[in-house]
């Protein structure tokens, strides 16, 4: 059974009163109820033991509080012993390359951590505002499409939203991949709501390619009860908080998906009988994002970078939970189905998206311009969208021409292929420097490949690439007109 540390709250026995799924009432009929967000530990006869967290006061001598763990097979009448401190889970070295579930115990089949490896409570509050640090040092990801128009912040907090099946988790373990070969600092996944198989896949490919040293998982599985998928979140940012202050070292923090954090805090409020608020989520859904969100933050010689992934559902942008998460980002990635079916990957909206580091005094003039350049090139073409699909392009003027057989052009060169998606597509991944990215779209827009085939530009890395496979293209026609 794992230690905890004890406050000025003296531990206490009370017993089981009712369960209900993940919530359980206890009765504390012979001392004071332990304080809210304090941690519970259920003495039953199982091998596992069973954590609960205080989250109301029903009555002078019951509460009410969430299992971190199944229920199944717990009876009224058990004992449960108040810790009288919050959940607490292990922090530092020890945990590195590791898989921890909400509570901070091994999932990987491995040893068991030291008995002097450090805890920290999961619960925090956010660095003071004169403590923290804003950082406006780009953070390059290799990605064409983001890196000239959503350009990341070291230190910062990204978002990419979109529906099912549009490329959230594809794109992330890409930046996972891409970042970590560049990355000196810890990386730490938390992995919210996640399949099995996701998070078996992504933990073979950290083995695979040598990263998983400086970096911890953390997860709350889909087949877990809705307050292990609520806290841990909770659990991957107290590890990188105790990085960030104690050993003052850059944490990436990535989270997938923090719409199974909302989803489970809304399960968790329905089961404390709590009344729904609009659109059947938690009256306390922006408290509970807030509290989550304003923790991820850099102070003075240490930053923490946060990658997020959002599920959207129904693919509706205006849900509360997609809009109060937005609030709080940086960058703002969206992803499109309408890209996706149309084979664009990774299906990045370049027009929904936004990042508050563009801007000429933070990325240059000149990248700037670029950016500006090809975001209205884009929006013309889709301006004349209706047009073409109706009339035909032939029916354009002379200047909408050129815009949309350009347009056209930009796109598939803001396409790529993944590291992560190689076993898969047979094509190779490319990571592309973002001064290859900024040349290549000034080529298009100049018109210097106007005469290309618009799929030499597509899933291509740099503009040269690109030469190649229109000088291979060409080549392979005159090979088959010659051929007798």
């Amino acid at each position: 059974m794992r230690a905890y540390p004890s406050n000025s709250v003296t531990p206490s026995s009370g017993t089981v009163k009712a369960v209900r799924g993940a919530v359980v009432d206890v009765v504390f009929t012979e001392s004071d109820l332990p304080p809210l967000n304090s941690a519970l530990v259920v003495e039953w006869d199982k091998p596992t033991p069973l954590i609960l967290e205080v989250h109301s006061h029903l009555t002078i001598n019951t509460l009410r509080a969430v299992a971190f763990q199944s229920t199944a097979g717990l009876a009224r009448g058990v004992t449960v012993r108040a810790t009288g401190s919050p959940v607490t889970v292990p922090v530092g070295d020890a945990v590195l390359g590791r898989l921890l579930d909400v509570v901070g115990d091994p999932k990987d089949n491995g040893p068991a951590l030291p008995q002097d490896t450090p805890r920290r409570p999961i619960h925090a509050l956010a660095p003071l505002l004169k403590s923290q640090i804003s950082t406006t040092d780009m953070f390059e990801t290799g990605i064409k499409v983001i890196d000239l128009l959503t350009p990341m912040a070291q230190g910062g907090k990204a978002a990419m939203f979109g529906g099912a099946g549009v490329g959230k988790t594809v794109l992330v373990m890409e930046l996972i991949r891409a970042m970590v070969e560049k990355y000196e600092g810890i990386s730490v996944f938390a992995g919210i709501g996640e399949r099995s198989r996701e998070g078996h896949e992504l933990l073979t490919e950290m083995r695979d390619s040598g990263v998983i040293e400086r970096t911890v998982l953390v997860y709350g599985q889909m087949n877990e009860p809705p307050g292990a998928r609520w806290r841990a979140p909770l659990t991957a940012l107290t590890i990188s908080e105790y990085f960030r202050d104690q050993q003052h070292r850059n944490v990436l923090l990535l989270m997938d998906n923090v719409f199974r954090f909302v989803q489970a805090g809304a399960e968790v409020s329905s089961l404390l009988g709590r009344l729904p608020s609009r659109v059947g989520y938690q009256p306390t859904l922006a408290s509970e994002v807030a509290g989550l969100q304003e923790r991820i933050a850099s102070v003075a010689g240490s930053a923490v970078t946060a990658i997020q992934a959002v599920y959207v559902p129904a693919d509706d942008f205006t849900d509360p939970a997609v809009t109060t998460i937005s609030s709080h980002m940086d960058c703002v990635i969206m992803l499109s189905r309408a890209k996706a079916a149309e084979g664009f990957y990774p299906a990045i909206d370049p027009l929904g998206s936004s990042s508050m580091l563009l801007d000429p005094l933070v990325v240059g003039e000149a990248h700037y311009q670029t950016a500006d350049a090809v975001r209205q090139t884009l929006a013309r073409f889709q301006e004349l969208a209706d047009i073409i699909s109706l009339l035909g392009v032939e029916e354009l003027g002379v200047a909408d021409r050129q815009i949309v057989k350009r347009a056209r052009r930009l796109q598939r060169f803001l396409t790529q292929p993944f590291m992560v998606t190689e076993a898969f597509t047979g094509t190779p991944g490319a990571s592309v420097p973002l001064t290859d990215t900024l040349a290549g779209c000034r080529a298009i827009l100049a018109g210097e490949t106007d005469d290309w085939s618009e799929s030499s530009l597509y899933m291509v890395g740099t503009l040269e690439d690109a030469r190649q496979k229109e000088a291979h293209g060409k080549a392979s026609d005159t090979s088959v007109t010659a051929a007798p």
